[in-house]
């Protein structure tokens, strides 16, 4: 516990301020290298169980990071220059995808053939996860993007620590036994509700430091959805960890495993956040 708030203490501000205060191409530059070390994390975790050469590997690793900075590069198309910069990224992006195809079907001449199970994993690695965890940039280069792209992760951060505290502290009837033993019911209301008060304070910060109007309502609404599926991101990669047999996804982090171990929850927020934001505007 004491190593895993020591790595939060440090990380934290170094994550706050590529978001807030760094320019979108740091972000996304950050994110392009979680999306390949969390795709070849998928990748391992696939393969000690299905055994996938080590060519689809590659490929994916290469596509998750190419995808970040394609979609930053699409959000800044306004010159002939971005245009071709943007074309080039999407060449090279197909030409993977096709060398990855091309590679699963030769494989069935091979003795280390590809299983058809590994087809959907690799897919994710390499397109879904980067694809969802961009969402962040889209976030970012929206106007006052500086403000709303602290919205998932204000929710993500507090829907995590409610659910555990409540959890430890009168937590008794189990959530999901089969899939993670240690959550619980009264951990997981207790997560929604600082889900949804998180962004709640969050919005009266920005009501009294900022000239932006902000809804309320709405912005509680944010909190409850984004909490629920907070969690439910959680519990989709303990599932996968239960099935790959791994306790967690990695040590790259210190004190709480794997890249996958600690954004595996905002793979889903970052993309309802967006949706949301687009659709229903609170700020």
């Amino acid at each position: 516990m004491k190593t895993r708030i020591i790595t939060a203490a440090l990380l934290l501000p170094l994550s706050f301020a590529i978001l807030f205060f760094f320019p979108p191409y740091i972000l996304t530059a950050t994110i392009s290298l979680i999306a390949a070390i969390g795709s070849y994390e998928l990748m391992k975790a696939a393969s000690d169980t299905l055994r996938a050469p080590l060519r689809p590997v590659v490929y994916t690793i290469l596509i998750a990071a190419l995808i970040p900075p394609a979609i930053y590069t699409g959000h800044l198309i306004q010159s002939i220059a971005n245009t071709i910069q943007f074309t080039l990224l999407l060449t090279v992006f197909f030409i993977l995808l096709c060398l990855l195809i091309i590679d699963f079907l030769l494989s069935f001449k091979s003795s280390r053939r590809l299983k058809l199970l590994q087809l959907p994993v690799i897919l994710t690695a390499a397109i879904i996860i980067p694809y969802m965890l961009s969402t962040l940039i889209g976030l970012r280069m929206m106007p006052v993007g500086h403000l709303l792209v602290l919205l998932p992760i204000v929710v993500t951060i507090l829907t995590d620590s409610g659910a555990y505290f409540t959890g430890v502290a009168i937590g008794k009837r189990k959530a999901f036994p089969t899939i993670s033993p240690n959550k619980t019911v009264e951990g997981c209301i207790g997560g929604l509700i600082a889900g949804a008060a998180g962004l709640l304070i969050y919005g009266v910060i920005l009501d009294i430091t900022t000239d932006f109007s902000v809804n309320y309502p709405i912005l509680i609404i944010y909190g409850f959805i984004g909490a629920i599926v907070t969690e439910s991101g959680d519990l989709v990669f303990s599932y996968i960890k239960r099935k790959c047999d791994i306790k967690d996804y990695g040590n790259l982090i210190p004190g709480h495993g794997g890249i996958l171990d600690r954004f595996d929850s905002m793979i889903f927020t970052a993309p309802t956040i967006y949706l949301l934001v687009t659709l229903f505007p609170a700020i």
